[in-house]
């Protein structure tokens, strides 16, 4: 479950935020010229050949308490380049409210790269960049507090079918500045 810290503004987390746009700018770059880099017309049957190998999925998160509501939608979709390697991207949309506490609204994208170098076993890259609109209501004032998030994510799982199970983690975890209580967590992954 995310939780959100009041942050003091700093060079260091300007320069990785403004590296980590970059590497996620450069990212896409690569990924969308390895998928479109083509000198003839695509044929019909080229752009069938090409929807075979996409698959789509995401995760749906509902969380409700006494004055606590989170609800978060995050829909993916991953290009299959063989049976080893997998491209995709996804997007994230969540809106958390603790009454009378705080209401956070974040959203973002990443990119994930998967690879299976048997059947069974899976092995994940993804870079993740949220922004992090947040309203606190405190006595006698009220704070907003607005930043962008990077997380790294290495990660591995079984793989049965479209569904992985598995762990993975945030190499750029910062406990007083991430999204997440953890760096460690847990991922169910299905695709169709």
């Amino acid at each position: 479950m995310p939780y959100i810290v009041i942050k003091p503004n700093t060079l260091k987390k300007n320069d990785l935020i403004a590296d980590s746009k970059s590497i996620l700018v450069v990212i896409t770059l690569l990924f969308s010229g390895v998928l479109f880099a083509q000198n003839q017309p695509i044929t019909s049957y080229e752009q069938n050949e090409f929807w075979k190998n996409v698959q789509f999925g995401g995760g749906i998160g509902l969380n409700f308490g006494s004055g606590y509501t989170e609800i978060s939608v995050a829909p993916s979709a991953i290009y299959n380049v063989n049976e080893t390697v997998a491209i995709g991207t996804a997007l994230q949309f969540g809106f958390i409210s603790s009454k009378n506490h705080y209401t956070s609204f974040i959203y973002g994208g990443s990119v994930i790269g998967l690879i299976n170098p048997i059947p069974q076993i899976q092995f994940s890259v993804e870079l993740e960049e949220l922004r992090v609109n947040t309203d606190y209501q405190l006595i006698g004032a009220n704070l907003s507090d607005n930043y962008w998030n990077t997380g790294l994510f290495l990660g591995a799982g079984y793989r049965t079918g479209n569904v992985t199970i598995g762990a993975r983690y945030d190499v750029l975890h910062d406990p007083n500045k991430s999204v997440y209580n953890e760096a460690f967590m847990p991922f169910i992954r299905v695709y169709f």
